[in-house]
């Protein structure tokens, strides 16, 4: 049964982002986003790797997207936004992430409803990935770190006022 639920939170995944890529609007985007963030924490949780799902959903689905928000409305200043602003906001684009969201939120119901008898994979502690994190693998990491940084400084630059 853990081997449909995979299926169907990759199918999730995949869904969401391909919606993340073909979408105009930069807000519909973000929610597919979060939704395929949610749906790839989930995966991490089937597969037994229960701290690397609560730091998917923490930090990427809460933080860096708090921060692409952020960005969003640092692009979108201006009175003549506000009519495009209140049609992003209409019920029905909230359809599709919401019945994705449904689809995870069913799964998780289920794992948590059955008494015990999840044992996929083995428990990491977060000592052990910080040694990993901060060993084998530090030049990953600080690259990921800088690739961050620098697309926060661009995105500062692109939304800063030119100057007249």
């Amino acid at each position: 049964m853990e081997l449909i639920l995979f299926y169907l939170s990759a199918l999730v995944a995949v869904a969401a982002t391909f919606m993340v890529v073909i979408q105009c609007n930069t807000v519909h985007a973000l929610l597919y986003l979060i939704v395929s963030l949610l749906a790839s924490g989930f995966i991490f949780y089937l597969l037994g790797a229960f701290f690397a799902a609560v730091l998917e959903v923490i930090i990427y689905a809460g933080a860096i997207i708090v921060l692409f928000v952020f960005v969003v409305m640092m692009l979108n200043l201006g009175s003549k936004t506000i009519e495009q602003e209140r049609q992003w906001l209409c019920p029905g684009i909230w359809h599709g992430p919401a019945a994705l969201c449904a689809i995870l939120f069913a799964e998780l119901l289920f794992i948590l409803m059955r008494s015990g008898t999840h044992e996929a994979g083995r428990i990491v502690d977060s000592k052990a990935l910080g040694i990993a994190l901060f060993g084998p693998y530090l030049l990953a990491v600080e690259t990921a770190s800088m690739l961050l940084l620098a697309g926060l400084v661009g995105a500062y630059h692109l939304g800063r006022p030119l100057k007249s």
